[in-house]
């Protein structure tokens, strides 16, 4: 029987924080590692952290029952790109989450996400595909997030809050609790800045910094 085969795509700095989580998942479920490699076109090395690196065409031609990946790349405009280009060749979306990853009621998780070690998710939370949660994150109760979302390491998204696709929210950032029936909306591609204090709505495509966070202007 012909095995399937894992990959983590993207073998730089924020890949090789994910390869550890997807490898301890794979033994949580009983497989084996030597069905886990890197897929990275721009690297030279054959071997990262005891994991093979095959280049994307070497990873869909390899004699595999099934190809999954999930995509360790942080801008979400390629992690998007590449999803388009691994559906077109029959890779799979993976989801890749650490064992201690908390996750309450009611809680959907759109396919392909990562969520990193102490990330928590609490009650009635619609995520949508391809999130990243960075280490110590947390995704509080009754919050709508759009696809291809980035999380930097410790973000706070307190309650009633909508991040629309494309969004980053760098380390630290807290995003003030927004209303039910009135959610504080942080806008498709916009950028909330390394530890911002988000009190008010941010429109799509806008970068905010700052306590309370305010529009970056370029000087």
């Amino acid at each position: 029987m012909t095995l399937s085969l894992y990959a983590v795509y993207g073998a730089s700095g924020y890949g090789r924080e994910v390869m550890p989580l997807a490898r301890e998942q794979l033994h949580r479920h009983g497989m084996s590692s030597t069905q886990l490699v890197f897929v990275d076109d721009r690297l030279e090395a054959r071997s990262v952290n005891g994991h093979p690196v095959l280049s994307y065409a070497e990873f869909v031609q390899a004699e595999a029952g099934t190809r999954h990946a999930v995509l360790a790349i942080a801008n979400s405009a390629v992690r998007e790109k590449l999803t388009l280009r691994c559906a077109a060749d029959g890779v799979q979306p993976w989801t890749v989450t650490a064992g201690n990853v908390v996750a309450m009621d009611d809680v959907v998780l759109g396919e392909g996400a990562v969520l990193s070690p102490f990330v928590t998710l609490t009650s009635n939370i619609r995520i949508g595909r391809h999130f990243h949660a960075n280490i110590y994150s947390y995704v509080a109760h009754d919050c709508v997030i759009g696809d291809f979302v980035t999380f930097a390491p410790g973000v706070k998204c307190n309650g009633n809050v909508v991040i629309e696709d494309h969004a980053y929210i760098g380390t630290g950032a807290v995003i003030k609790q927004g209303k039910p029936g009135k959610p504080l909306v942080i806008g498709r591609g916009a950028v909330v800045g390394m530890g911002a204090v988000v009190t008010r709505d941010v429109p799509p495509g806008v970068t905010v910094v700052g306590n309370p966070a305010k529009p970056f202007l370029k000087g």
